[in-house]
């Protein structure tokens, strides 16, 4: 030991020596130490123990599976040995069951990757568990359990009651008229048509959720009449006509004076009327308000007020003071009130004797004008479905109107400059078809403040 420590000091000390870093278990030089292990402690049982035989018995039992398909050892005599008493003779020849493919009389040999790829294992392929489940499975052995008990002492579940009871009678038929081939009053059927005639019963399939669901009629309407991609005017073209550029642009005109008509009147509602301004005049006939003629008002206040209290304590008395003539006459009243308006219904009765030929043409006429406003309701209808809908709290805007003006139309597809969006376009196309909702961008509000600070390189060149 000590004669390789000097030598080790003697190769460092000369120049152009580089130190490696030491292997486990042995040293620079290759010379292997043994190792120090404490086998008291439990993490190191399983450390440095030689498993190769183990890993070798292993291999051995999966190579006599693969091979043989079990284990020698558990395998008979009869099938590892056989007695060899030479080469058969002709007529004790057996051909093994083979299938071989034969092209022009002659067997065709396969091809050496089907033969790669064949399963030359004799290990059976692992049972699927998974494929054996059933979801609820101990719940429906016990329910089929208890199913079988009851049957067994001839009592009929409720449920099972229920759906004899509900279930419509089966209509019986003749087995001669069913069975008869010439009978006019069969039913037909047509092999060729696209849905088979149910003969279960109605009530069954539909608790037993075997009768599909019947579609709505809404959902093979289409929630808009418009096209998916509505062509552009014959004016918006790289090289359009003149007259159809000029309805164009007047159309685009339009769409704008619209909106400035409404920027305008919003201008309106929202300026100041100069006639509720206050002066200098109405500030100062406010704050005198009521100083001046206040008691003079209150005079007056006071002596209407004693001259209404005479009147009124007056009437009550004349009114309570009611005599029997009084109320004689009332009746009187009352009766001929009655009777004039009871001649007038009469009149007016016998009036309409004479009034039919003129209610029959205002029934006419009113019939008429029902039936336009039909008409005109049915086109409301038909009008609206190619207009969006309010599908939420936002209206729908148009999309502007790609115009060019005409000093920058561009004659020719390699001078035409792309504009719009296709995605924006598509986006618009499907809220006005009523598929989505108009929405808006939503605003990103940042929550916490961005703080910026110089780091120390900026700084220096800075």
């Amino acid at each position: 030991m000590a004669a390789n420590r000097r030598m080790k000091r003697m190769a460092s000390s000369q120049p152009g020596f580089i130190k490696l870093k030491s292997v486990s278990g042995s040293d620079s030089l290759g010379t292997t130490r043994r190792k120090r292990l404490n086998k008291n402690k439990k993490k190191n049982w399983n450390k440095n123990i030689d498993i190769n035989d183990v890993d070798e018995f292993l291999e051995d039992i999966r190579h006599q599976e693969r091979t043989t398909g079990g284990l020698l050892s558990e395998k008979t005599d009869e099938s590892l040995f056989f007695l060899d008493v030479g080469p058969p003779k002709k007529a004790e020849r057996k051909v093994a069951p083979v299938e071989v493919k034969m092209r022009r009389g002659k067997p065709v040999r396969p091809l050496r990757i089907d033969l790669i790829l064949q399963h030359d294992s004799l290990v059976p392929a692992p049972k699927d568990v998974l494929s054996y489940q059933l979801p609820n499975a101990k719940k429906l052995r016990r329910i089929a359990q208890k199913a079988e008990h009851l049957a067994a002492k001839g009592i009929v579940p409720r449920r099972q009651k229920k759906l004899l009871n509900l279930r419509a009678p089966e209509k019986t038929e003749s087995k001669a008229v069913t069975d008869a081939n010439n009978n006019p009053e069969r039913d037909f059927y047509d092999i060729w048509a696209p849905e088979i005639k149910s003969t279960a019963d109605p009530w069954y399939l539909q608790q037993t959720r075997k009768s599909r669901v019947k579609r709505p009629e809404k959902l093979n309407a289409k929630p808009s009449a418009l096209p998916a991609v509505e062509v552009i005017a014959p004016g918006g073209s790289y090289n359009p006509d003149f007259f159809s550029h000029q309805a164009l642009l007047q159309e685009a005109h339009d769409v704008e004076v619209k909106k400035q008509k409404a920027e305008d009147k919003l201008v309106r509602q929202l300026a100041v009327n100069k006639d509720h301004l206050a002066t200098e005049e109405t500030i100062f006939r406010e704050q005198v308000e009521g100083l001046v003629e206040q008691e003079e008002d209150d005079n007056d206040e006071e002596a209407g007020a004693e001259d209404d209290d005479g009147v009124i304590v007056g009437a009550i008395a004349q009114a309570l003071k009611k005599t029997e003539k009084d109320r004689r006459k009332e009746r009187a009243e009352i009766l001929k009130e009655q009777s004039r308006q009871a001649d007038k219904e009469q009149t007016f009765r016998q009036q309409q004797l004479f009034q039919l030929r003129s209610i029959k043409t205002s029934i006419k006429q009113d019939e008429a004008d029902t039936k336009v406003k039909q008409i005109q309701r049915k086109a409301n209808q038909e009008a609206e479905k190619s207009q969006p809908r309010r599908l939420g709290k936002l209206k729908f805007q148009a999309q502007d109107l790609e115009v060019q003006l005409s000093d920058e139309l561009a004659g020719s597809l390699r001078q035409l400059k792309p504009e719009g969006s296709v995605l924006k376009d598509r986006f618009k196309s499907m809220q006005k078809r009523n598929l989505i909702e108009p929405r808006e961008r939503a605003k990103f509000k940042r929550r916490l403040k961005v703080k910026y600070q110089e780091k120390r390189a900026f700084r220096e060149i800075t």
